[in-house]
C-alpha cells in the first residue's frame, strides 16, 4: 500500500492532457514525469527496446468553465464511453497520444458538476494501492490513479449575488416617468447593459403641472413660446400686393 499527500488541492482539474517533452507543457500544466516512487511515468515505453519516443500525462487547474469529473484508460479497439472525450494528440507535437491504450476524460460545467477530479497519480506497479484514489486503468506495468472531490459552490454563489445586485436598479423604474429598458436583449440569449442604462429620461420639475398661459412665459435659450393665436396675428400676412398685380 502506498499514500500520497491526504490534502486535497484547493482546485479540481480542468483540462488533461498528453505531452511529447517534458518541457513542452503548455503554460500552467503540470507534467507527471515521475510514479510515486520516483521511476520514469513516460506511458509509451517499451518493455524490451528502449525507444526515443516518449508520452507524459499532464493536466491543470486553471480555473475554467468547465472541471473533469471522470477519467478512463480502455483498450484502442473498445467503444468510447458515453459522455467521455479521447485524449487523440499529444499538445506538443501533435501526435498519436498512445498506443494500444486510449485516454478518455469527461467533461462537465463546472456549476453543474457535484465532485470533480482534483490530483493524479501514477504507480509504477498496479498491485500497489493509494489511499482515497482511484485506479482509472493500467498501461506499461504502471496504474494512472485520480482522487475525487467535492466541487465549490462559492463561484456560483458570488455570481448569483451578482446577478440579484445587478438587477436591484430596476425596483427604482417605478420612480421614474420615463426610462430605457435597464437590459438589452441580445441575440445569444443573454442580457447585457446598455451605455444609457440607469439614465433616467423625464421631464424637469419646472416644466411640469404648468398650465398652457404660464408657459407662454417661459423663455428657453432666448426663443419665447407664444400661442397660436399671438403667432398668426404677428406674422399674418394678407397677399393685397399680390391680388393688386393678378388683377
Amino acid at each position: 500500500m502506498s499514500e500520497v499527500s491526504s490534502q486535497l488541492p484547493t482546485e479540481p482539474i480542468s483540462a488533461v492532457g498528453v505531452v511529447s517533452f517534458l518541457n513542452k507543457a503548455h503554460d500552467g500544466f503540470y507534467a507527471v514525469a515521475q510514479t510515486t516512487d520516483g521511476s520514469d511515468a513516460d506511458l509509451w515505453k517499451d518493455g524490451l527496446f528502449k525507444s526515443k519516443v516518449t508520452r507524459y500525462l499532464c493536466f491543470t487547474r486553471k480555473t475554467g468553465p468547465e472541471v473533469v469529473v471522470d477519467m478512463k484508460l480502455i483498450d484502442i479497439k473498445d467503444a468510447l464511453p458515453e459522455g467521455f472525450t479521447p485524449v487523440e494528440e499529444t499538445m506538443d507535437t501533435k501526435e498519436t497520444a498512445m498506443r494500444k491504450r486510449r485516454l478518455c476524460v469527461k467533461m462537465s460545467p463546472r456549476a453543474a458538476a457535484e465532485t470533480a477530479i482534483y490530483d493524479i497519480q501514477i504507480t509504477a506497479k498496479s498491485k500497489y494501492h493509494l489511499v482515497n484514489y482511484t485506479c482509472m486503468g493500467e498501461i506499461n506495468n504502471m496504474g494512472l490513479w485520480y482522487r475525487l472531490g467535492d466541487v465549490p459552490k462559492q463561484q456560483a454563489s458570488q455570481a448569483t449575488s451578482t446577478i440579484t445586485n445587478s438587477e436591484a436598479p430596476a425596483s427604482t423604474a417605478s420612480r421614474r416617468t420615463m426610462n430605457r429598458p435597464y437590459y438589452e436583449h441580445q441575440g445569444s440569449g443573454t442580457y447585457t447593459m446598455t451605455a444609457l442604462d440607469d439614465v433616467p429620461f423625464m421631464i424637469s420639475e419646472k416644466f411640469c403641472g404648468r398650465k398652457p398661459k404660464e408657459m407662454q412665459q417661459v423663455n428657453l435659450m432666448g426663443i419665447t413660446i407664444k400661442s397660436l393665436a399671438e403667432i398668426e396675428e404677428e406674422f399674418q400676412y394678407n397677399f393685397s400686393a399680390e391680388r393688386s398685380i393678378a388683377v
